[in-house]
């Protein structure tokens, strides 16, 4: 069977998205049994670049994707819905086959603004689909609430732990010391943590934050320069591969406040690497942390993120609980291997006459 899987360059784009669909690409157990390309819709740039360059993608799509048997379509809201229905509007007139892959933090938010015109667009975008994937079980219900396609599932992002071994390290080497990772804006709760350390930072002058990603760079370096925090906070660019496991291995705690979410692969790689996990009560994520892991605040609530950090920084008891549990939860049932394997359940599904409308997920 022939797949090829759409949706951000794995090279040319950050972010989960193109995690994802890198890991798809480079994983042994989907690759063994299916013959899967992958095709850049869309770059990271300027307004222009990224314009050219998704209408040049297109027409590359259109010589191609005869030869495919299954189409596996990642999207998110905005712009990314709409390409994506193109796309998947010319593979349903061939008479093939298509996953949707439902990514983007906001995309129910998007989805809700829209006017009639637009919602008819994304309305039959999901119908058209033969299987639809969300994140988590609270999004599969909000999808099926809005489209009620009856072949929505719920596909966890997944981590490799053995790619984050070299960051696992003792959390009382360094219980002060916390690593926010990604994207860095409003949406993120960038600003709010940054407030958060001037609040704790007051009771615990020895606590330490680094922030690591792209997007407001420049803008949360200037609150921090603000808030007179320079000797506490430091702002870094985007980071991976041997940076981002030394960020990770010298933090006790990862933390992502965000307003909204899918499954950020922030907090998979954190577990993974053994970390505590503070973040918000929003998107998939209440659904992977809970007390035993972690501790989730209410998202814009600066005095009890505050109260996290120092919850963290004032008990390596705790961060070792929850490291130790974190570990195991990332190996036994968010790990890359098990989504694979899932995702190849879907694939076969799909091929084999469609999903059964009301039907669950495939058994682990």
């Amino acid at each position: 069977m022939k797949i090829l899987v759409i949706g951000p360059s794995e090279t040319g784009s950050r972010g989960g998205m193109a995690a994802v669909i890198r890991g798809i690409q480079e994983g042994e157990a989907l690759n063994r049994e299916f013959e899967i390309d992958t095709f850049p819709s869309y770059i990271d740039g300027s307004l222009p670049r990224r314009l050219l360059y998704c209408i040049f993608a297109y027409f590359r799509f259109l010589r191609c994707y005869k030869r495919y048997d299954l189409f596996h379509i990642h999207t998110a809201e905005k712009g990314s819905a709409f390409r994506k229905a193109l796309y998947l509007r010319t593979i349903k007139r061939a008479g093939k086959r298509a996953v949707i892959h439902v990514h983007g933090a906001e995309f129910l938010d998007f989805y809700d603004g829209l006017g009639p015109r637009g919602k008819g667009i994304i309305d039959r975008f999901f119908r058209r689909a033969d299987l639809v994937l969300a994140l988590s079980e609270r999004w599969r219900q909000e999808l099926e609430r809005r489209f009620e396609t009856g072949t929505c599932r719920v596909l966890h992002n997944g981590v490799d732990p053995e790619e984050c071994r070299g960051a696992v390290s003792d959390p009382a080497e360094h219980p002060n010391s916390f690593v926010m990772l990604g994207r860095m804006g409003m949406r993120k709760g960038s600003y709010d943590l940054v407030e958060a350390a001037a609040l704790a930072a007051q009771l615990n002058p020895a606590l330490r934050l680094t922030m690591a990603g792209d997007g407001e760079v420049e803008q949360v370096r200037a609150r921090v320069a603000e808030r007179g925090l320079e000797d506490r906070v430091a702002v870094l660019g985007w980071v991976d591969g041997e940076k981002k496991l030394e960020l990770l291995r010298n933090a006790a705690a990862v933390v992502l406040p965000s307003y909204h979410e899918g499954l950020p692969m922030a907090i998979l790689e954190g577990m993974a690497a053994g970390k505590a996990i503070i973040s918000t009560t929003v998107g998939a994520i209440p659904e992977v942390v809970g007390p035993e892991n972690g501790i989730l605040v209410e998202p814009g609530d600066v005095p009890a993120l505050a109260d996290a950090l120092l919850r963290c920084s004032g008990s390596t008891e705790l961060l070792a609980g929850m490291a130790r549990r974190n570990r195991e939860k990332a190996e036994q049932i968010f790990s890359v291997r098990r989504m694979h394997l899932r995702l190849a359940e879907y694939y076969k599904q799909v091929m084999e006459g469609g999903v059964r409308h009301g039907a669950g997920n495939p058994a682990d």
